[in-house]
């Protein structure tokens, strides 16, 4: 080594010490990037475990509640209306709830509402890309509406920086008629088909079966979704991100992932009333139902961030009219529509991120 490379080097190796205290012969700063990526990689297998429990939960659970629902003789369009409804949209309840008994809201309203952005731009808008989509304008007429008018409320709720009171009155007045709407259409259905009520296996093996998959669903759903919350957090404090952001990306499609599965279904067997009718029922519910009951939870009315008022709501309302109201208005969307929501999906996603 040359005399003018020995200081050079000397020189270099002076500067990073001043500039870190610890010696660089120690070996520290790799041990502690290590020490980091174990919680990050700790965190990341954590919120696929939720992701995973809460989806096959979820599904177990629907499948029992239903059965039971039908043993005990309570009608089907009931069970359709109420009971099949509000399961399927337990798992981003669940996690919502949980976080805000954390006082995790950002995460809260991150998961809620980009739930919605999610099963609007990514999810139909898969759905009108692989499928031409027809409907009948007064079928899907007061759900479309109610959609709109609960993201419509939440933005303007939300303006103070909190869920207003008035703002959570509406929203909860949009879950009952969304209830009420789907009872009155399942009894004028069962009335028009004369429909045969299915006969149920009551056989003691069967409700044993039954029982345990409700049991098991519940219990994957509970811990899967403090399993989702707690790798949220995690990776949030890890990676020095907002919790909204995790809420709105990872949170939010992985507690959608039972309307992508449905959604891959209806496009399989190009049943698509299926996959429209789901998701917007299940945006309905994840709007109007789990923020007031998250406000509830947490004993106060419910903190939202100023980075939520200013991208996530506005575009969660604008995500939503560009999938509902062509729809609506020409009662059919294809590939042209459903490229435009995954496009408007992808432009919010490189705005926050």
């Amino acid at each position: 080594m040359t005399e003018r490379a020995r200081l050079m080097y000397e020189y270099h190796t002076r500067a990073r010490i001043v500039a870190n205290p610890i010696p660089v012969c120690t070996g520290m700063p790799f041990f502690y990037w290590r020490k980091k990526m174990h919680h990050i990689m700790s965190a990341v297998i954590m919120l696929a475990a939720g992701i995973f429990l809460v989806a096959k939960g979820g599904d177990r659970f629907v499948d029992a509640a239903s059965w039971i629902a039908r043993a005990a003789g309570i009608p089907a369009f009931i069970i359709g209306a109420t009971i099949v409804s509000v399961a399927t949209t337990l798992p981003e309840m669940t996690v919502s709830i949980m976080a805000a008994l954390e006082g995790s809201t950002e995460l809260v309203v991150g998961n809620a509402v980009g739930s919605v952005t999610a099963n609007t731009g990514l999810i139909l808008g898969i759905a009108f890309l692989f499928m031409h989509v027809t409907i009948r304008r007064n079928d899907y007429l007061v759900q479309s509406l109610l959609l709109i008018f609960s993201a419509a409320v939440i933005c303007w709720g939300c303006q103070g920086g909190f869920l207003s009171i008035p703002a959570a009155i509406l929203l909860i007045i949009s879950f009952l008629i969304f209830v009420y709407r789907n009872l009155s259409a399942g009894r004028k259905h069962m009335h028009n088909h004369h429909e045969a009520t299915d006969k149920v296996d009551t056989s003691g093996k069967n409700i044993a079966r039954n029982l345990l998959c409700f049991l098991l669903g519940a219990a994957a759903i509970l811990i899967g979704s403090r399993l989702m919350v707690d790798g949220g957090i995690s990776l949030a404090q890890q990676l020095g991100i907002p919790e909204r952001i995790i809420g709105v990306t990872i949170v939010a499609v992985g507690t959608s992932i039972p309307e992508l599965v449905t959604t891959l279904a209806a496009i399989r067997k190009n049943e698509h009333d299926l996959s429209a009718g789901n998701i917007i029922g299940a945006n309905i519910l994840d709007l109007s139902l789990i923020l007031p009951l998250c406000s509830l939870a947490s004993g106060k009315p419910l903190p939202v961030a100023p980075s939520a008022i200013t991208f996530d709501l506005p575009a969660c309302l604008l995500i939503t009219l560009i999938g509902i109201l062509p729809l609506l208005i020409r009662e059919k969307a294809g590939k042209v529509q459903g490229i435009f929501l995954l496009a408007s999906y992808a432009a919010y996603l490189a705005v926050i991120l």
